[in-house]
Parts: C-alpha cells; structure tokens; sequence
C-alpha cells in the first residue's frame, strides 16, 4: 500500500468505522477524565482516538451536507415535515406536553415523598407549562395558522396571563435557590452534557420565536414564548449547578447568593415583561379586529 492509499484510508475511513469510532472515542474519553487522570498512557491514547474520530468526521462534513441535503430533497415524509408548519408546530407542542406532564409527575412525587417545597415548585412550574400547551395544542390541532385572528389573539393573550401566574412558582424556586441554598449538585461532564442541552434549547427558542412570529399566528408565537420562557428558567437552573459544581470550593456563599440573585431576578423580569407585551398586543389587536367586524 503506497503512502497515499494509506493516507486517504485513514482520513477517509468507511462509514461502519466512523460510527463505531464515537461511542468508543467517548467511552475511552471519559473513562481517563473519571478515573485514570491525564497523566496515564490509556488517557493520552483516548485523547489521540477522540481526536482522530473529530478529523475524520470534520473532513466527511461536505459530503454529509450534500448527503442531507439530497435525502431532504427525495424523501416525501423529510419534504412533508419541512414545508408543513401546522404538522411540525403540533407534533412539539404533544411531544413537549408529554415531556413537561411527566416532568411535573415525577417532581410532584419527590415533592410529597421527602415533604419538599422545592420539588412542588418545581411541579408546579411544569404542569404550567403542560397545561399552557395542551391550551394550545387543542386550538392548532383543529385549526389552521392565521385562519381565526380573533381566537389566537384570545389565547395569545391567555398565554401571557399565564406567564405572570407562572412567576409565582418561579419566585419561589428563586427563593429556595437563594435563601436556602438549594440547588443540584452533578458531575463535571453531566453539568456539561447539561449545559450544552441547555445552551441549544435557549438558541433553537430566540431563532424559533423570530422565525414563528413571521407567520402571522399568534398561536404559534404564543407556543414558541413559553419555550422561550422554559429556555430561560432552564438557564438560571443550569446556573446554580454550575455554581455548586465547579466552584464549590471557591465561590463562598454569599457570592453564588449574589450571583443567583441577579440572575433570577432577571429571568423573572423578562418573562414579565414577555408576558405584559403579550397581553397588551393582543389586547390592541383585538380591539382593531373587533372594529373591524362592526
């Protein structure tokens, strides 16, 4: 074998190999962070293997571009999903109704089984978010985007009187966070698995509620603002483990008090004021939309 086969053989491994090359990659990886340190011969080996998997995978990026881009093109059940809002719209409204109901299922049982008050806001918080969707999803289920201007506004307005309501619940995990101290404690790669999550909900919400918004139904923009109001309590959750996480042993207490404070305090502002927005544009529309029938 000359040495360009050999090079192109390693830069472009089959498919098989290159799939089977991140689980072991990731194994090896955090096996050597976990438990063997850095300074071992297995860990310098893992980060060789992972480095590998990462050049290998970057250089397929192209072609794995066009790869996508041709399946989006050809599939009908791809090219149906993405020019169809209403269908995309419902199916993550049920998709995130069912995730935030068994949510508050499980903290609602960790909230009567240890007596907490922390896991009962937390259970309150997301049968919120439940019944704010399953508000919705009744309406898009049934209904067509923009064809009832007068309901959406209805229930966009609804929604943002919900959101208010909402602050209530996330007072008080503010105030359990700050007072008492209470927040997660996780491992470091869990804490970043958590944080990654979190900071591509937070994106994938901004891009959504701008995007949405173009479409002219209230309906969907209500459902994209209460992910985004998800996304930012997601962020002040994600912030205290972080804290308690990583600088357990150099933030004193009364600096991660300062610092959860400050954040809470304005997470719950600009979901207020999401909210108060909300509820005045749908007002005003409504009005506009009710002249317009007289």
């Amino acid at each position: 074998m000359t040495w360009k086969k050999l090079g192109r053989a390693l830069l472009f491994p089959h498919i098989i190999i290159m799939i089977i090359l991140i689980p072991v990659s990731v194994m090896f990886l955090v096996y050597s962070m976990v438990v063997l340190g850095t300074e071992s011969i297995v860990a310098i080996i893992s980060y060789v293997i992972a480095a590998y998997t990462l050049t290998v995978w970057c250089v397929k990026i192209p072609l794995l571009i066009r790869f996508f881009r041709e399946f989006k093109n050809s599939n009908k059940y791809v090219v149906l999903w993405s020019s169809d809002t209403r269908l995309r719209t419902n199916i993550t409204l049920v998709g995130t109704l069912v995730w935030n109901g068994a949510y508050a299922i499980f903290h609602l049982v960790l909230g009567i089984m240890h007596h907490s008050f922390w896991f009962s806001s937390l259970a309150c918080y997301y049968m919120f978010l439940a019944l704010m969707r399953f508000y919705l999803v009744r309406y898009t289920a049934k209904n067509a985007p923009g064809s009832d201007l007068y309901r959406e506004n209805r229930k966009y307005r609804a929604c943002g009187i919900a959101l208010l309501v909402m602050n209530l619940a996330l007072a008080l995990m503010i105030f359990f966070m700050v007072y008492w101290n209470r927040t997660f404690n996780h491992h470091e790669i869990t804490t970043i698995a958590l944080a990654a999550y979190t900071f591509t909900t937070l994106t994938r919400a901004i891009i959504n509620i701008v995007k949405y918004r173009k479409l002219g139904s209230p309906v969907y923009s209500a459902s994209k603002a209460v992910s985004l109001a998800s996304a930012c309590v997601s962020m002040l959750t994600l912030e205290a483990t972080m804290l308690t996480t990583f600088g357990g042993e150099t933030i004193d207490l009364f600096t991660r008090r300062i610092f959860l404070g400050a954040s809470g305090a304005a997470v719950a502002a600009f979901i207020i004021a999401m909210a108060i927005y909300m509820i005045v544009r749908s007002t005003k529309m409504l009005r506009v939309l009710k002249t317009e029938k007289e």
